[in-house]
This record gives structure tokens, C-alpha cells and sequence, in this order.
């Protein structure tokens, strides 16, 4: 069967939805394709006790936003999935779940959208999948022993499923510290391979580290002024939203009995081998840590901003030594489980014709791909540091869907 509408929006999570909103505002005609359910990678894709680590204020979708009366708490897995829900109630997009999406194809008069049952014609597609596509897993993990088992952060739930025995989680970035903590509270031994993530804090001087990166212009920062296009996939600053939002000091951790780890470069014979770098990764994680916080003073005392005074003084990243072994026998540190906390690759090899650069990353202005027509939301700095977050992929929505409105009305023939 084919099918034609003027617009086709590829997924059903925040940016599409976000999307539909504006399309559905302009009276656009379109559909929302969703290969399960509203907010599926939500759902089934995030450990038990995930919570946002950006605050209920900061979530918000166009015309709906959902702090509630608690602006300062944290939405935790559960509620980020209500909250796609409600809002899905609330504007009834023209949705279809359980469609997967098999290709994108270009031909002459624009797009076809082919799935299981159903073609659609259409002359604009706006992928809209987000960027946890494929986990991304070293080479080396094939070299561990059968004896281990091995889960990516996207299959870990809770402590409790996992096998008895230790714990070692690569990657420190947020996912990776905040499971980290989790399995070190139910008294797991935990082993931490700490890579280049650095540290924030979660509040300063009365008020979140989000609030004051938005003060500070952190989130507005585009992606022409990163130092590398490799900069887009670095990993965000560790803290955490969980129990009413929580600071976390691996130094700390690692005096509470945590094995810190410098990054793992492969297994021989059952032992991890590890870079000498971990002492170096908690130095800079440090600088980061205490360079944000000069900031933050520094915008105080310019812009005369009512703040609280300071009540803690930052460690001193020069101070930090620590020792950093080689190698970690896994059979002697009793290592029953590792967990990928390595983030994700891009999979958009069903999008044609699309340049993608060594990352798999599409080329594209904000979201506009020379291919007319083919738009991406959802990206890592598309073209700002929030582009990717829930408060941020409404002001990419609105650029992208203007962009298609203003095409249909250029193909429209005036009377």
C-alpha cells in the first residue's frame, strides 16, 4: 500500500513529538512513525533508578511544560515516559506505533518511507531516532573470559540482576559513574575504569549547576566553536539526579573502598590492562570542577547576581595523587560482570543519500541535509550543547519544521 503526506517524522521520542507540535500548530499535514511505543528507549532502554540530571524546570516540550510543583527535583525514568505520554494526550499527534521504518529512499519528486506494510510519498522526512542507536562496545570485549558476563549500560537494570561476584564498569562518564555508585551503595565491589569525563558540581552558591551553565551561555555554546569535530561525542560531566540530586567525588568512592582504574586498553590472559592515565583523568575532572566554579564567581560579582556565599572550597586538582595500577586480575578481584558505560555509534545506513562523516555523523546545517528535503534532529550539538537534551530539542524543532513549511509553500502554486 502507498501512502502520501506532505511530511513524514521517523520516531515518536521528544524530537518528534516536538516536531508534530509545530507541524500540527501550521496545519501541516504529516505523520509521526514509531517502531514500538512512545518513548521506547525510555522505556526499556534505562536502568531502574535513571533520573534526568537536568531539573523538572528545564524539562519542557513546546507548550507543555512539566515541573509540576517541583521545579528543583529531577524526573526520574518513569516519569520522563509520563510525561511523552501525557503529552501525546494533550495534542493527539497523528501517530502510528509499531511501524518500524525500513528505508529512506530519494527520488525525483523527494522521498519514499518504506516499511513492513505501508510506502510513504513524501517530499520532506524529518529523522527524528535520536542518537542511542548501536551500542558501542571496544574490540577488546571479545577477549574477555566466557566466565564474565558482559551488559551495556542500555541492558543494565539493577543490582540485583546481575550475577554475585564484582563489578567492573568502563567509562566514567554519566551513565557509567551513576551505575557505578549505585552497585558501591549495595555493597558490590565495584571497579571503576575512569576515562576523560570531567567532574561538576550539582549545586553552587544556592542553585543547580544547570541553572548556572545556562547563566554562564554553556548551553548556547555552538558547535563551530568545539576544537574538534570528535568533541560532539565527548562525554558530559558526571552528577547525578538521583534521591533529590547528588555530587559525585570519585576520590571519595575510592576511600569508601571503589577500585579506580585508568582507561582499559585490552585483556591478556584474564587480566585488564589499563593506562597509566588515571591519576592525570581525576586531575583535569578536577580543573574542570574548579574552573566552572571560578566561573560562576566571576558572573556573580559582574552581574551582581543574588547568590549564596561560598561553603566549600574546591579540591586542589595539583594535590591529586593516586596510584594506578596495569593491570586488574579479573579471576582474583572477583570480576563476574562487566558493564559498558561506552556509549553509542550511529546506525543511519537505512537514510539514502546521506553523507556521514568518519562517525557516522550526518552532514547537515542545523538539521538541514543537502539532500532536499531530509532533515535530523536529535543529534549531539545540533548546533548548540542542548540540542540533544529535553529542554533544548524544541528550539531545533521549530527551525527544522520552519524550514519544511517554507518548502511546501514554495511548491505550492499560487492562484
Amino acid at each position: 500500500m502507498t501512502e502520501h503526506r506532505d511530511v513524514v517524522v521517523i520516531g515518536a521520542g521528544q524530537a518528534g513529538l516536538a516536531t508534530s507540535y509545530y507541524l500540527t500548530e501550521a496545519g501541516c499535514d504529516h505523520v509521526v512513525l514509531e517502531r514500538d511505543r512512545v518513548g521506547e528507549r525510555w522505556c526499556s532502554e534505562r536502568w531502574d533508578s535513571f533520573t534526568l540530571v537536568t531539573p523538572n524546570v528545564m524539562s519542557r516540550l513546546p507548550g507543555f511544560p512539566s515541573d509540576g510543583d517541583d521545579s528543583d527535583g529531577y524526573l526520574t525514568r518513569d516519569e520522563v515516559v509520563e510525561y511523552l505520554e501525557a503529552y501525546v494526550d494533550r495534542f493527539d499527534p497523528p501517530l502510528r506505533t509499531g511501524v518500524e521504518v525500513l528505508a529512506v529512499r530519494q527520488h525525483d519528486a523527494g522521498h519514499t518511507v518504506e516499511t513492513a506494510d505501508t510506502t510513504y510519498g513524501t517530499t520532506n522526512v524529518v529523522v527524528a531516532t535520536g542518537p542511542f542507536q548501536r551500542p558501542r562496545i571496544p574490540e577488546f570485549g571479545a577477549d574477555f573470559p566466557s566466565s564474565v558476563r558482559q551488559l551495556h549500560t542500555s541492558e543494565y537494570r539493577n543490582p540485583d540482576k546481575l550475577d554475585p561476584g564484582g563489578v567492573l564498569v568502563v567509562g566514567s562518564g554519566q551513565s557509567g559513574t551513576q551505575i557505578a555508585v549505585e552497585l558501591h551503595e549495595s555493597r558490590r565491589d565495584v571497579s571503576l575504569s575512569v576515562g576523560k569525563a570531567a567532574k561538576a558540581p550539582r549545586r553552587y552558591r544556592g542553585k543547580d549547576i544547570v541553572w548556572w551553565m545556562v547563566a554562564l551561555g554553556g548551553l548556547d555554546a555552538v558547535v563551530d566553536g568545539l576544537d574538534s569535530p570528535a568533541d560532539r561525542f565527548g562525554p558530559n560531566p558526571y552528577v547525578s539526579g538521583k534521591d533529590g540530586g547528588q555530587e559525585i567525588d570519585l576520590l571519595d568512592l575510592a576511600a569508601d573502598g571503589m577500585t579506580l582504574l585508568g582507561r582499559g586498553e585490552g585483556v591478556e590472559d584474564g587480566r585488564l590492562v589499563v593506562a597509566g592515565d588515571l591519576e592525570e583523568n581525576l586531575r583535569n575532572a578536577s580543573r574542570f570542577y574548579a574552573g566552572i566554579l571560578g566561573q560562576i564567581d566571576d558572573l556573580i560579582e559582574t552581574e551582581e547576581i543574588d547568590a549564596l556565599d561560598p561553603r566549600f572550597v574546591s579540591r586542589d586538582p595539583e594535590a591529586i595523587s593516586v596510584e594506578s595500577v596495569r593491570e586488574l586480575d579479573l579471576k582474583a578481584a572477583n570480576v563476574r560482570t562487566v558493564i559498558w558505560a561506552t556509549g553509542f555509534q550511529f546506525d543511519f545506513n537505512w537514510v539514502e543519500p546521506t553523507t556521514f562523516d568518519e562517525y557516522g555523523y550526518p552532514g547537515h546545517d542545523r538539521g538541514v541535509t543537502d539532500s532536499p528535503g531530509l532533515c535530523f534532529l536529535r543529534l549531539p550539538w545540533l548546533p548548540t550543547a542542548g540540542s540533544s537534551l529535553l529542554f533544548g530539542v524544541g528550539g531545533d524543532a521549530k527551525y527544522v519544521t520552519d524550514h519544511i513549511l517554507s518548502r511546501l509553500e514554495q511548491a505550492t502554486p499560487s492562484i
